[in-house]
């Protein structure tokens, strides 16, 4: 709302879209209106290329016809005490109503005027219009007949965006090694491998049970990964069989949080300062035995008849991980066209305008410290849109509802395991992607989520297809280092 209660109005709608594409900050669109018929005398103030202020002057003839239906239609309808229903004499409507009236009628012409003015000059207005709030305070809403109003705005000139092969940005893709392969290998026989409940525990084992706390009476059902457990305490937990029970001190034992959480049930925070003597009676040893490299687990892994030979398996393997890989790639690529686009692209912004912006629609959460640290993150943030914006404007892209809607069933059907999914579930699929893009408050956030990341996918497509991507192959360790440099 960018008219506050300081100009006595409750209904101005904020965040434009200018006609050139430019949409601001939010996800409100303009409120239009055809108000051609009302000769208001509007201004542009220009003080710089960034800065301006519109000034609107509104006379008894821009809103009093408007005034005068609207209280013979309260007269109509009011129900008075008094008074007959329908027989309410115009001079008591305007006696009780009329000053909110007239704040409503006037609020409506503002409201309208301003977003036409902009749309029709084809502006690029970042964030809400402010009001002038010392001037909203003299009006004499008893007395004065004709009114003026003034808006400051920030605004952004037209820019281009650089989308040749002069542009040059680094792509990493991660080479999979040899390393990579055996731990992917030894995961996945162990994971489809063979449950078996051993008499005696042995270092590779799971143990089962009940744990407590010493001086606690309290006992609650654990179990324990003894290949989690620290080496040098390891020896108390081989050789042990059900019923058996091993008391041990937590901190000497157990280091990774997540582990300790598990074994404690407690949650990850609590882990970190746990400490203290426990006792585990053992109700069970559990021993996974490694899958044997075979057609079953071929199948198992990929499906029926997906592969047929230990190479084609190794190789589907590689496959596999390396789209997993390059997913991760994209996304840093991604990340390095964004800082590209942000460092190069000229774009004059009222920064001066957006700062009080951001103060004056943040209802005090917004203090000149928060700007301090966040200013320059938001800005760039805002200019990484506006570039995204004008790409799209200059490409003619739309994104259709059958676009959402089939992104959509591509987001489910990798969620619950492939395509497979929607001819599982036939006709009943539609009504599941209609009940997803509404979300849990049925307001369509999944709606607008899907459109955005469609939205984003189509311009990073001509970006990446315009500029000049520079591949440089590197370990995954080395990628790691790479993508922390960009989280600071």
């Amino acid at each position: 709302m960018w008219c506050r209660k300081a100009w006595g109005f409750e209904s101005l709608h904020a965040h434009f879209e200018s006609v050139t594409g430019c949409r601001i900050p939010g996800d409100r669109k303009l409120e239009s209106g055809n108000l051609n018929s009302i000769p208001l005398n509007i201004t542009l103030d220009k003080k710089s290329a960034t800065d301006g202020t519109i000034k609107i002057q509104v006379s008894e003839s821009d809103y009093l016809p408007k005034v005068e239906e609207k209280v013979r239609d309260y007269s109509r309808k009011a129900n008075i005490k008094g008074f007959r229903q329908g027989k309410v004499p115009t001079g008591v409507i305007k006696k009780m109503f009329g000053k909110g009236i007239l704040v409503d009628e006037v609020n409506h012409i503002i409201s309208h005027s301003v977003s036409d003015y902009i749309r029709d000059n084809k502006l690029r207005v970042l964030g809400d219009p402010l009001p002038n709030e010392e001037k909203a305070r003299t009006i004499d809403w008893d007395l004065q007949k004709d009114f003026e109003f003034e808006f400051q705005i920030g605004m952004v000139e037209d820019f281009s965006v650089d989308l040749s092969e002069k542009v040059k940005v680094t792509s990493h893709p991660i080479e999979v090694d040899q390393k990579t392969m055996d731990e992917t290998l030894t995961d996945i026989k162990r994971r489809f491998g063979k449950r078996t409940n051993p008499e005696v525990s042995e270092v590779t084992d799971n143990l089962f049970g009940e744990i407590s706390k010493q001086g606690s009476e309290e006992k609650q059902g654990s179990y324990i990964r003894i290949s989690q457990i620290e080496k040098s305490q390891q020896k108390k937990f081989i050789g042990l069989k059900k019923e058996d029970t091993v008391e041990f001190d937590l901190e000497k034992t157990v280091t990774d949080p997540t582990a300790i959480a598990q074994l404690i049930n407690v949650s990850e925070e609590e882990a970190k300062n746990a400490k203290g003597n426990y006792s585990f009676k053992v109700t069970s040893v559990t021993r996974i035995e490694d899958a044997e490299i075979n057609t079953e687990l071929f199948d198992q892994v990929f499906g029926k008849e997906v592969v047929k030979t230990e190479e084609e398996f190794m190789n589907k393997i590689k496959e596999t991980i390396s789209s997993n890989y390059d997913r991760e790639t994209q996304h840093l690529l991604e990340h390095e066209i964004q800082h590209y686009y942000v460092d190069h692209t000229k774009i004059n912004m009222p920064e001066g305008f957006l700062k009080t912006w951001l103060k004056a629609t943040s209802g005090g959460q917004v203090t000149d410290e928060v700007l301090e640290k966040e200013f320059t993150s938001y800005r760039d943030g805002l200019k990484w849109d506006l570039v995204k914006n004008k790409i799209a404007e200059d490409h003619t892209i739309q994104i259709e509802e059958a676009d959402v809607r089939e992104k959509a069933k591509q987001i489910i059907s990798e969620q619950f395991g492939g395509p497979a999914i929607a001819e599982q579930l036939g006709d009943k699929f539609d009504g599941i992607v209609t009940n997803y893009l509404a979300g849990k408050d049925g307001k369509g956030e999944n709606y607008m989520r899907t459109y955005n990341q469609l939205r984003h996918e189509k311009i990073m497509a001509v970006i990446k297809s315009s500029i000049t991507i520079v591949e440089k192959k590197v370990s995954l360790d080395e990628f790691k280092k790479i993508a922390e440099s960009h989280q600071h």
